[in-house]
């Protein structure tokens, strides 16, 4: 059998292919620490410039890839002042991380690898740092050759000392910086106290608008070889997704979000069940206002039922600002207003890291 084809679940990285991209396929990084295009994937940016990510079609050929994260330097910033960054991350929950067993004696040696490509050539630089923000690992990795796919590959034995959550916390944050300040700058290939993300050498992607990266087929395995990226199914890729972020999207006019038991002639509440458990409670973000434009039956409030919420199903309130739009003890449902045609409307449940 060809071990490519072997699906053994040994990637640490969720979406590491790439895929799936439920909130949108392009976002320009505004907010310190947000989650804004491909599932999983956060940036931090502090800095004078701007970037966007973007889910592309550009893949290393014949690697069974068939998108890649793009980054793009949007606004330069030629020279990063100390304090100032602009990276790349996935939180692993510590449920997952813990088959590695840091922070004791028999920490596991794990192996990370990624295809990229970029216009600079040059040492970038990855990082691990616990949740603590009190242990960090710092590897240099360099592109040889601009706008030439290249495998990434590398080894790093495990952490003896630390705290490293084994809940449904941060395990572990793995980064690629692209701009990093002198602030957070550590020592190459070691283990080290503090919040080290990038060496002195790092290449300073933000130098000028012309700068691009692209990276796919980001793993991160028990072992000190390099294997073959695990290739999982869509269907598997979004399901483990949703255990951290489900948008439920209507786009068709009276969109049904859920069915609600109307208790007066203005309020109910009903049901909406989770595809996958959630990490935690998840919290709710409506993507458009909620009133009689937007929404059936006058509503002018949907939230979360504190009292009805676990990893599976979330009890949702709803009220109208009319008093008669419901029948007391009836039923009705939460949808968009179709009366002026198709209306485009997401609700948001996360349980981001």
């Amino acid at each position: 059998m060809d071990s490519s084809a072997i699906h053994g679940k040994r990637n640490l990285i969720i979406n590491g292919d790439m895929a799936v991209a439920q909130r949108a396929t392009s976002y320009a990084v505004t907010t310190d620490g947000a989650y804004g295009s491909l599932d999983r994937f956060a940036f931090y940016n502090s800095n004078d410039g701007a970037f966007t990510v973007s889910q592309d079609t550009t893949v290393p050929s014949g690697e069974g890839f068939l998108k890649s994260m793009k980054f793009d330097c949007t606004t330069a910033d030629s020279s990063i002042a100390a304090g100032q960054y602009a990276t790349c991350f996935q939180n692993i929950e510590g449920l997952n991380h813990s088959v590695l067993g840091y922070g004791a004696a028999g920490a596991k040696t794990i192996t990370i690898s990624f295809w990229a490509k970029s216009n600079l050539t040059g040492p970038f630089c990855y990082s691990i740092r616990n949740s603590a923000v009190d242990r960090s690992f710092v590897k240099e990795f360099s592109l040889a050759t601009a706008n030439t796919w290249e495998r990434i590959s590398f080894s790093i034995a495990g952490d003896t000392t630390g705290t490293w959550l084994t809940t449904t916390g941060i395990g572990a944050r793995h980064m690629i910086a692209l701009s990093m300040g002198s602030t957070f700058h550590g020592t190459n290939n070691t283990w080290q106290a503090g919040n080290k993300t990038a060496t002195s050498n790092q290449v300073n992607f933000l130098s000028s608008t012309d700068n691009e990266l692209y990276v796919t087929g980001w793993q991160v395995e028990i072992g000190s070889t390099a294997s073959p990226y695990e290739h999982r199914t869509y269907v598997d890729t979004l399901n483990n997704c949703f255990r951290y972020f489900y948008r439920l999207r209507k786009t068709n006019a009276y969109g049904e979000f859920c069915t609600i038991r109307t208790y007066s002639g203005d309020d109910g509440t009903g049901i909406i069940y989770f595809p996958q458990p959630m990490r935690v409670q998840p919290t709710l973000t409506i993507d458009k206002t909620v009133n009689s434009t937007n929404f059936a039956y006058s509503l002018n409030s949907i939230s979360i039922a504190a009292s009805d919420v676990n990893v599976t199903q979330v009890g949702i309130a709803a009220a109208s600002s009319s008093g008669t739009a419901f029948t007391t003890g009836g039923g009705a449902t939460i949808q968009s207003n179709g009366a002026s045609g198709a209306i485009d409307v997401s609700f948001d449940f996360s349980s981001e890291l």
